[in-house]
């Protein structure tokens, strides 16, 4: 178990080493190159552009009715029909009440049965 945990520890710091030493390098190779050029300075356009609104204008929000529309009353809607129960059941199919007996003996099957005994009687 400790060299397994040795190992692990070494692995992790070879690792960051490598990270490290790449990081080191890119950001060399970085410094040495010639520096970007710069943006030039664009005029700001004075003219072309149309004036912003100094209000805007606000939207209209719907109004709420205050007359509501009459409502069909329950009375006037049609009525579902339903479906119907029946008042009896079906009768049930009729299964035999007394089930064949099992055998007594049962065939004697070699594999299963005990060995016959080897034992004999001495007088």
């Amino acid at each position: 178990m400790a060299s397994y945990k040795l190992f692990l520890v070494a692995f992790l710091v070879s690792l960051s080493s490598s990270i490290m030493i790449n990081t080191c390098s890119a950001s060399r190779r970085l410094l040495q190159q010639q520096p970007l050029p710069q943006m030039p300075n664009f005029p700001i356009p004075t003219m072309g552009l149309p004036p912003l609104p100094s209000t805007l204008p606000l939207p209209t929000l719907p109004t709420i009715p205050t007359i509501m529309p009459p409502f069909p009353m329950p009375s006037t809607l049609p009525q579902p029909t339903l479906p119907t129960i029946p008042t009896t059941m079906p009768t049930l199919p009729s299964f035999p009440t007394t089930f064949p007996s099992l055998p007594t003996n049962f065939p004697s099957i070699p594999f299963f049965s005990p060995p016959p005994s080897t034992t004999t009687s001495s007088p």
